[in-house]
Formats: structure tokens, sequence, C-alpha cells
């Protein structure tokens, strides 16, 4: 009966990280649309957030590494280098024409993808 009532208790604590970890993975790939905004972040999880951003033609898109892992980003169109960012770094580029410009890390591509989304007019609201 003991055994029996342990097992219950460990499924129960196990459906419970489950039901966790998918919530965490469903809110983190996020499809509400581009983020307004010029910083994107490399957090302590193999990504980039937010994932998709919208800026203003001529904006500077700075990305910052706050993992303690060498993340690098790669215009996937091949218009800029391979830049490598290690832990605490930062890189920036700025897009002089609109477009939608995907971009990877070179090192982790299968983990870590995102694009820019460059307008002609300023983003609402700014």
């Amino acid at each position: 009966m003991r055994n029996h009532l342990a097992t219950r208790v460990l499924a129960v604590v196990a459906l419970g990280a489950i039901a966790l970890t998918a919530l965490a993975c469903g809110s983190a790939s996020g499809s509400a649309g581009p983020v307004q905004t010029n910083e994107v972040t490399m957090p302590k999880s193999y990504r980039f957030s937010p994932e998709t951003i919208e800026v203003a033609v001529r904006a500077t898109v700075t990305w910052r590494n706050q993992d303690n892992f060498t993340h690098s980003v790669k215009l996937r169109d091949g218009g800029e280098p391979d830049h490598i960012v290690k832990p605490g770094e930062s890189v920036s580029i700025t897009f002089s024409r609109p477009g939608t410009y995907a971009y990877e890390c070179s090192l982790h591509p299968q983990n870590m993808r995102g694009t820019v989304i460059v307008t002609d007019a300023p983003p609402a609201g700014g």
C-alpha cells in the first residue's frame, strides 16, 4: 500500500513538471507577431528574444548575449559577416533598406533563428 501511494505521488509530480514544461515552451515560441524594438537578447536558453522584431529603416539593432555560451548573429542573405558574440558582449547592425531579414546563430542554427522586419515608416506608436 505504501509503495502504491509513493508511485501515485511521483506520477502526479511528474505530470505537473511535464505540464509546466509544455506551458513554458509554448510561451517561448510566441506567435503574437513582431515586437517593435531594436534590442534582442540571447538569454540562457539557446534562443533569440524576441524572435521577430520590427524596426524603421536606418535603425540599428543590438543583440546582447546574456548566455554562458558564445553565440553569433548571421544574416541568412549573406549581407553581413558572421558576428561572434561572447557571453556579456553585444553586436549591432544598422538596416539601411526595408525588407525582411532572417538571421541565425551559426553555432546553433537548429535552435536559434530570428527575423528583423524593416519598414519604410516608423513603427506604430513610435
